[in-house]
C-alpha cells in the first residue's frame, strides 16, 4: 500500500512539473515573439564623430546633397563640435536647466558680456566663415533702426552715435583690423542688431528652395531664430535637414533633436503653411531667411 501511494505521488508530481515546463516554454515563446515584432527605433548619432557631418547619421534611403568646398554650406555641414555629451553652458559659466534638447554643442565661443544671443550667435558664425575665407568687407549688417553697419567702416576708425531711431556714424578711432577688434564690432552688432533687424534686412526665401544655411525665424522682439547645417534628400527628391540655434539667455551653440518627430531625430522635415516645433521654440508657420 505504501508502495501505491509513494507512486501515486511521484507521478502527480512528474504532471504538474510537465504542465509548469509547458507553460514556461509557451511565455518564454510568446516574449521572445514580442521582443523579436518590437519596433527599434534608428540612431542617427553617432558619438565619436567630431563634426556635424561625422557626428549625424544620414537616414536609410537618403544621401547628403552635394556642396562646392569652400562654400558657407560645406563650413557649416564641417562645423567643429565639443565632445559628445558636453552640457549647454551659460555665458555666467552656469549650466543651462534643459539639457535634453540637443545631440551636440558646436566649437562657438560664448562672451561672458551675455551679448551674445540667438541671432546674434547666427551673425557671428556667418561673420566668421567670411573672415576665414578673405571676405572681410561682405561682413556687415543693418541695426534695427535701418542703419548699416559694417566691419570695414568700423575697422577705418568709424564709430556710430546713437540717439533713438537716428544713428550716425563718426570717425572717432584709429584704423585697427586686428582679429581682437573685429570682435569689439561684434558686440556693438550684438547691441544694435537681432532677428527682427535680420527679417527685415535679409532676402525672404521659398521653402521649396530652402538649403544649409537658410534660417527658420519668427521676426519679433522677442522672436527666434534657427539656422539649417546639414541637408539629405532620396531618390523622389524629399529632403530632411538639421537645425542648430543660440540661445537667450547668451548660451552654446546646439544642434536640436526633433522631439516631434523621433524616428527621424534629429532631422527635421519642413512644409508650406505648416508649424514647426523645436524644444525651445514652437514657430507657427516655417518661414525662412538667407543671409546675403
Amino acid at each position: 500500500m505504501k508502495k501505491y501511494i509513494l507512486s501515486l505521488v511521484i507521478a502527480i508530481v512528474i504532471v504538474v512539473l510537465l504542465k509548469k515546463t509547458r507553460t514556461g516554454l509557451r511565455v518564454a515563446t510568446q516574449i521572445k515573439g514580442v521582443v523579436a515584432n518590437a519596433v527599434i527605433k534608428p540612431d542617427h548619432i553617432n558619438p565619436n564623430g567630431d563634426s556635424i557631418v561625422t557626428r549625424v547619421v544620414v537616414p536609410d534611403g537618403y544621401k547628403r546633397v552635394a556642396y562646392k568646398k569652400g562654400t558657407f554650406q560645406e563650413y557649416l555641414r564641417n562645423y567643429k563640435l565639443k565632445p559628445f555629451g558636453s552640457k549647454i553652458v551659460n555665458y555666467d559659466s552656469t549650466e543651462y536647466f534643459a539639457q535634453h534638447w540637443h545631440d551636440a554643442i558646436l566649437e562657438v565661443p560664448v562672451p561672458s558680456n551675455g551679448l551674445q544671443q540667438c541671432a546674434d550667435a547666427l551673425m557671428r558664425i556667418r561673420s566668421e566663415y567670411l573672415w576665414e575665407n578673405d571676405r572681410k568687407k561682405e561682413i556687415g549688417f543693418k541695426f534695427t533702426s535701418g542703419h548699416y553697419c559694417s566691419w570695414q567702416k568700423y575697422a577705418e576708425g568709424f564709430r556710430p552715435k546713437v540717439k533713438g531711431n537716428k544713428v550716425t556714424f563718426y570717425k572717432t578711432a584709429s584704423a585697427n583690423y586686428s582679429k581682437q577688434n573685429f570682435h569689439k564690432y561684434l558686440n556693438l552688432i550684438y547691441m544694435y542688431a537681432g532677428t527682427l533687424s535680420m527679417y527685415n534686412e535679409l532676402e525672404k526665401v521659398n521653402i521649396n528652395d530652402i538649403r544649409i544655411g537658410d534660417m527658420l525665424v519668427k521676426p519679433g522682439t522677442p522672436g527666434h531664430i534657427e539656422i539649417i547645417v546639414d541637408e539629405v534628400v532620396n531618390v523622389d527628391g524629399e529632403k530632411m535637414y538639421l537645425l542648430a540655434q543660440g540661445n537667450t539667455p547668451a548660451q552654446s551653440v546646439c544642434l536640436l533633436k526633433n522631439f516631434e518627430d523621433t524616428d527621424i531625430s534629429p532631422w527635421y522635415t519642413f512644409s508650406k503653411n505648416k508649424s514647426v516645433d523645436t524644444p525651445s521654440y514652437y514657430f507657427e508657420k516655417a518661414q525662412f531667411i538667407r543671409f546675403k
